[in-house]
């Protein structure tokens, strides 16, 4: 695997550049301990797969067990999401985004520092290709109803069937929480051109 580091933090990267075949590009927001990017992009070689998160120590855990597993399809890089996606990634380069258990900042004095925003949208609208898709779970009932009536209010945006990932694929900290509360899903897409 590649750990990213960019020379110019505010122009697009050249995503294609770090990865060694040209395929379509799969992005984990906020990968966590890899669980799930890990095992999605062995199942998938034929995607790339970038992830993403802002703890160092999370993302060099990550890189080790990408390099164990001997994935070629995997990238890193150490980036806050809203930051990464907002100007780091390039214009219609995504086929999906992965975002799972986004922070939910649960008091509402706090509700500013929430990921899912209309700045946000725009970001994610800009960065997908025409048909690319946004898989989003949260053990939070509350960030899941705002997340919904934020897409639910975008046009740019579609409803399509929940993401379910498989058992292997669930994240850490899903396989903690799916014991104590429900976990909400919901997948969207940027409509295909016409």
């Amino acid at each position: 695997t590649l750990r990213i580091w960019p020379d110019n933090w505010l122009t697009p990267l050249p995503l294609a550049d770090y990865f060694s075949k040209s395929q379509p590009l799969a992005i984990d927001l906020g990968c966590g301990k890899g669980r799930f990017l890990l095992a999605r992009a062995q199942a998938h070689p034929e995607m790339n797969f970038l992830g993403m998160d802002r703890m160092l120590r999370r993302i060099r855990k990550v890189d080790r067990k990408a390099r164990r597993a001997g994935l070629e399809n995997v990238r890193l890089l150490r980036m806050e999401a809203y930051y990464g996606v907002t100007y780091l990634i390039p214009p219609d380069s995504v086929a999906v985004y992965y975002i799972f258990h986004p922070d939910p900042w649960p008091k509402k004095r706090h509700h500013a520092h929430r990921l899912f925003s209309p700045p946000f949208m725009d970001a994610l609208h800009r960065t997908l290709q025409p048909g690319g898709e946004v898989h989003i779970s949260t053990d939070h009932a509350p960030y899941y109803d705002s997340i919904c009536e934020l897409f639910g209010e975008d046009n740019r945006f579609e409803s399509i069937p929940p993401f379910e990932p498989i058992p292997e694929e669930r994240t850490d900290f899903e396989i903690y929480y799916i014991e104590h509360t429900d976990i909400g899903r919901c997948s969207f897409r940027k409509p295909p051109a016409p």
